[in-house]
C-alpha cells in the first residue's frame, strides 16, 4: 500500500506541474535558485522608513525570499549567451532567465521574454539581430516594433516595460530621438543611444491569476485592509466617535472635504 499511494502522489505531481508548463509556456520551472553566485539576502521593510513610522499599510510578513541579480544587458561589451533554465522568481511578477556567456565564461540572470526557451540563444550589441531576446540599440529597431527592458542611454539602467506581459511600441523616430508608446498609453521621447530588448516580457496571464486563499496574500507580505471607521482616530482621520459616521470637514491638512463649491 504504501508503495502505491507513492506512485499516485508522483503521479499527481507530474499532472500538476505538467499543467503548469502548458499555462506558462516554460519549459524548466524551479522553485529555488539556480545560480547561488547571483543571489543575496533580501530585508523586507513591511512598509515602513527608516524611523519605523508606517508609510504604507497593510504589508508585512510574507515568505522569506533570496534576492536574484539581475543583469540587463546593457554593458559597454557585447554579450552572447545561450539560455539555461527560466525561473520563478518571487521578487517580480516576470520569470527570469539563467543565461552562460561564452566569451566571459560566467552565469547570469536576467529577465525573460515570451515565446523563448532553453537552449535559444541571446545576443546584445553591435552582434545582435532582430529576433526575440536580443538586446539592440534604438537606431537599430524599426519602426512598430514591440520592446520591453528599455534604457534612456546605453549604459543607463533599464527603465520601461519590465513588468510581466507589457511591452511598448516603438511608433516614430528622428535623427537623434525616438518616441515609444508605453504600456499605460503615454509617449515618451528617448534617446536612440539607449537599447531594448525585442519583444515583451513573459508571464503575460500574471494578471488573470486568482488568489484561492488568504494565505496567498500573506505570502506575498500582504496584509488584511482595516476600513478607517473600525480605527482609532490617531489611526485614521475616519476613526473614533460614537456610530459609524465616517468623514470630517476638514482633511489633516486643512483642506475643506464636504459642501465644496464647485465654480
Amino acid at each position: 500500500m504504501p508503495f502505491i499511494t507513492f506512485k499516485l502522489n508522483i503521479f499527481r505531481f507530474k499532472i500538476k506541474y505538467k499543467t503548469l508548463y502548458k499555462h506558462f509556456s516554460v519549459f524548466s520551472y524551479k522553485t529555488l535558485p539556480l545560480l547561488k553566485s547571483s543571489t543575496k539576502g533580501f530585508v523586507k521593510s513591511n512598509g515602513k522608513n527608516n524611523t519605523g513610522k508606517i508609510t504604507c499599510y497593510h504589508k508585512g510578513g510574507g515568505h522569506k525570499r533570496s534576492y536574484r541579480i539581475i543583469k540587463l544587458l546593457n554593458q559597454k561589451y557585447d554579450i552572447s549567451g545561450i539560455i539555461t533554465s527560466i525561473e520563478y522568481d518571487p521578487n517580480r511578477s516576470c520569470f527570469i532567465s539563467s543565461l552562460f556567456d561564452s566569451n566571459w565564461q560566467r552565469f547570469f540572470y536576467t529577465i525573460a521574454c515570451s515565446n523563448c526557451s532553453i537552449g535559444d540563444i541571446v545576443k546584445s550589441g553591435s552582434n545582435a539581430e532582430l529576433y526575440i531576446g536580443h538586446v539592440l540599440n534604438l537606431t537599430d529597431i524599426p519602426e512598430g516594433t514591440f520592446v520591453c527592458n528599455i534604457s534612456n542611454n546605453s549604459f543607463d539602467v533599464k527603465k520601461y516595460s519590465r513588468s510581466a506581459g507589457t511591452y511598448a511600441i516603438l511608433s516614430e523616430k528622428t535623427k537623434t530621438h525616438c518616441n515609444i508608446k508605453l504600456p499605460s498609453g503615454k509617449n515618451k521621447k528617448l534617446s536612440l543611444q539607449g537599447r531594448a530588448t525585442i519583444g515583451s516580457v513573459s508571464t503575460r496571464s500574471s494578471s488573470s491569476l486568482f488568489s484561492k486563499k488568504a494565505g496567498r496574500s500573506r505570502w506575498l507580505s500582504i496584509r488584511p485592509t482595516v476600513r478607517g471607521v473600525a480605527m482609532n482616530p490617531i489611526d485614521h482621520p475616519h476613526g473614533g466617535g460614537e456610530g459609524k459616521k465616517s468623514g470630517k470637514k476638514y482633511t489633516p491638512w486643512g483642506k475643506q472635504t464636504s459642501f465644496k463649491k464647485n465654480l
